[in-house]
């Protein structure tokens, strides 16, 4: 097992009827800033109980933020924040509007002509920030717990990810009720956007982690088995929580701490989203199953565990087993409706492959555990999908 740290300051209040306890953990004294998406929480009662638990706070409201946020959308939030004088940042809804929150919370505390540049290119150490909490209502990025995000840019087609410890939120707020309204197409998005995340810690090369490796092998038996629950039944209270609490554990670095880890498929999915505009989600399914054929010689071992493990394979032999592992990932997918080829989305492979080498290439980008998906590798991959 390799050295490592590990402190989350996140206060997490899961379960039924726990945005009530809201008024309990911010300060009555601060000036806040309620930021939330497209209107989905007006619709699912969240709005409301957000808005009683706070009755009498000094409240103002930024709406808007993308499900891929935007840095030009982040920037608007910025500029009250900077005159208005807010204290603290709320998130209400999904990944996507906690990921645009943390942005904001750092941002609003540069002073630097361009706050995406500073942060998400050159990663200068923003030492202040404005702090925040949430009420998560989408179980996918597990932002809820971590101190990371990802911020898109229209301008330069950009979608890039980035960490501080000044924004793990104060507090969580995880209610598994308030999933029951999510349209399916987002359920299925963050189950595999989940999954995926889980395999980016787990599945490198072994150094002894046994006991996060059979915490990531259970989530992975976990999602196999409530997905089809709540899909069929999205009223299933123990199935909603049992999924929140997988995509929150499958980001709170529990499950790679002294590990190795991989995100070569976020990074190619990130550009997939930026060039295309496809869902997180819908780019993990796709690149994932190409990107394990790539490397199955360097993954064989975990992929071969994942493959006895959860899918109850008796192959003897890691390489074989390590197919099955693939196999049985994209008919996962396939068998809750997530597509995995960049043709069902009317993309062609070569464009893209096109696209993401060049832009790879211009950058020297070196991705995976062993830094052996290069520009040229990525390209590989894109052309199969």
């Amino acid at each position: 097992m390799n050295n490592f740290e590990y402190c989350c300051p996140t206060h997490v209040v899961f379960g039924k009827g726990t945005i009530a306890r809201l008024s309990e953990l911010i300060d009555r004294n601060k000036k806040i800033m309620m930021i939330y998406g497209g209107g989905s929480i007006m619709k699912n009662g969240v709005y409301n109980q957000v808005k009683q638990a706070l009755e009498g706070f000094n409240v103002i409201e930024f709406g808007g933020i993308e499900p891929n946020p935007k840095y030009e959308t982040c920037m608007k939030a910025v500029e009250i924040i900077k005159r208005e004088g807010v204290e603290f940042l709320l998130s209400v809804g999904g990944g996507s509007t906690l990921d645009a929150t943390k942005f904001i919370s750092i941002a609003s505390k540069y002073n630097g002509e361009d706050a995406y540049d500073a942060i998400m290119i050159r990663e200068e150490p923003i030492k202040e920030s404005i702090p925040l909490g949430d009420v998560i209502t989408l179980p996918a990025t597990g932002s809820e717990m971590n101190n990371g995000g990802v911020i898109s840019r229209l301008a330069t087609d950009e979608k890039l990810p980035f960490h501080n410890d000044l924004v793990y939120p104060k507090f969580s707020i995880i209610d598994p009720e308030v999933t029951f309204s999510l349209p399916t197409k987002q359920t299925i998005n963050g189950i595999v956007d989940t999954f995926v995340h889980v395999m980016e810690q787990y599945c490198t090369y072994d150094v002894n982690t046994p006991l996060q490796d059979g915490w990531a092998l259970t989530i992975f038996k976990t999602l196999i088995e409530e997905a089809p629950k709540v899909l069929s039944n999205p009223t299933d209270y123990d199935a909603r929580a049992n999924i929140f609490w997988c995509a929150t554990c499958g980001l709170n670095y529990w499950i790679s701490l002294g590990a190795v880890q991989d995100w070569a498929t976020h990074m190619i999915g990130h550009e997939l989203t930026a060039f295309y505009g496809i869902d997180h989600g819908q780019s993990l399914a796709i690149v994932l199953p190409r990107l394990l054929k790539n490397q199955k010689v360097s993954k064989s071992k975990k992929l071969a565990k994942l493959a006895r493990e959860v899918f109850g394979a008796t192959e003897p032999v890691d390489l074989k087993a390590a197919d099955i592992a693939i196999e049985n990932i994209e008919k996962f997918f396939n068998s809750i409706g997530m597509k995995t080829k960049l043709s069902d989305y009317e993309i062609e492979a070569q464009d893209a492959a096109e696209k993401v080498r060049a832009r790879f290439a211009k950058r020297n980008t070196a991705l995976g555990e062993k830094l052996a998906i290069t520009a040229d590798t990525a390209y590989d991959i894109l052309i199969e999908c």
